[in-house]
């Protein structure tokens, strides 16, 4: 594509009127790619995981043969980096136990079994057994039949394999998030599983469009967790060419997500959707007000449980700290010399 045919195709609507993408944009690139490849897990990262699991499967599967562990989160998603943390759910039949008493047993079978640091957290909202495994210098927390992350964790693996910018654009939009401090749900910003739904929304939407809609297809996989149906077409080795029409680069794409953040998105009434592939009006999700702690200032719907907003925890002052970072990045891209060093200077919060 010429340059000036790239550059027409580059364009967004702003409050002030339209924005057009500088015209070296391209060049920038070679340097986000190498940002990427220095973000993706080593193959020693992980076999070291695999042996981990193995472990941890000999253990379990002495006192509970028929359970099944699954990997899942940002470990198992392909979005994961040589910094993620193991995060495993143990599938299992409780039975007339209880969830607790079971990960107090888990906890008793890891520490005879020589795991380091081995604590069971109950009173956590999500029960679990934390870890370390000395061989490989892993945290890992082991949860309960929490199958629906599971079935998250398979959507977006799936979503990763039908076109490499999709991993290209989430792993970048998730370093440049956490190194700006806008990662941090404790913080009452977004999680990394939110940046990564924001991306797969933003590559269904543009046009020509990148990612199709899994959940829109004719369906091949099923999944039932406590009543919420998981079900899409997940043969994504057929889509493989879907987005081929669309030849934009990772510095185009990075440049346009900041933009439509930034500029074009209308909190006031938008709602993103990967589950539909198009913006949903807050009205028609009833998230137009505030109900207990739940605010929807930013509302990123999750795939299969469609009543959970996963912006909910972005209060007023979070949500103006997230927008300014959008219009930061905006701006860097836009202008800026050397935006693959400027854009993921890492905030300082002692200014």
């Amino acid at each position: 594509m010429s340059q000036s045919n790239q550059s027409r195709r580059l364009q967004i609507r702003t409050n002030t009127g339209w924005m057009e993408c500088r015209h070296d944009i391209g060049t920038f690139a070679p340097g986000l790619l190498s940002i990427y490849e220095s973000l993706k897990p080593s193959e020693d990262h992980m076999s070291k995981q695999s042996r981990l699991i193995d472990s941890l499967t000999k253990s379990v599967s002495k006192e509970w043969p028929n359970a099944q562990l699954h990997l899942y989160g940002s470990c198992a998603n392909s979005f994961g980096t040589s910094h993620s943390d193991v995060d495993v759910c143990l599938e299992i039949d409780i039975g007339t136990g209880s969830e607790v008493e079971l990960l107090l047993r888990l906890a008793e079978i890891l520490r005879g079994d020589n795991f380091d640091s081995v604590e069971a957290i109950t009173s956590a909202r999500v029960p679990i057994v934390r870890m370390l495994d000395a061989g490989s210098g892993f945290s890992c927390d082991i949860c309960i039949n929490n199958l629906l992350a599971v079935a998250n964790t398979k959507l977006l693996k799936d979503y990763a394999q039908i076109d490499g910018r999709l991993l290209q654009l989430a792993s970048i939009v998730k370093h440049w998030a956490k190194l700006r401090g806008v990662n941090e749900t404790y913080r009452g910003t977004l999680s990394s599983y939110a940046y990564v739904l924001m991306c797969i929304s933003f590559l269904q939407l543009r046009e020509p469009k990148i990612l199709p809609c899994l959940q829109a297809l004719e369906p091949t996989y099923t999944m039932v967790v406590d009543d919420i149906e998981c079900v899409y077409f997940d043969e994504v080795h057929q889509l493989r060419d879907f987005g081929a029409e669309n030849k934009e680069t990772i510095a185009e794409l990075l440049w346009a997500f900041f933009h439509y953040w930034a500029f074009q998105h209308d909190y006031r009434k938008d709602v993103i959707s990967i589950r539909m592939g198009k913006i949903i009006s807050k009205k028609e999700k009833n998230w137009t007000t505030r109900i207990g702690n739940d605010r929807h200032l930013i509302c990123i719907e999750d795939p299969f449980e469609t009543g959970h907003d996963l912006g909910r925890i972005v209060d007023r002052q979070t949500i103006r700290i997230i927008r300014e970072e959008f219009e930061r990045a905006a701006v860097m891209l836009q202008h800026d010399d050397d935006p693959c060093s400027t854009l993921f200077e890492p905030y300082n919060y002692e200014n």
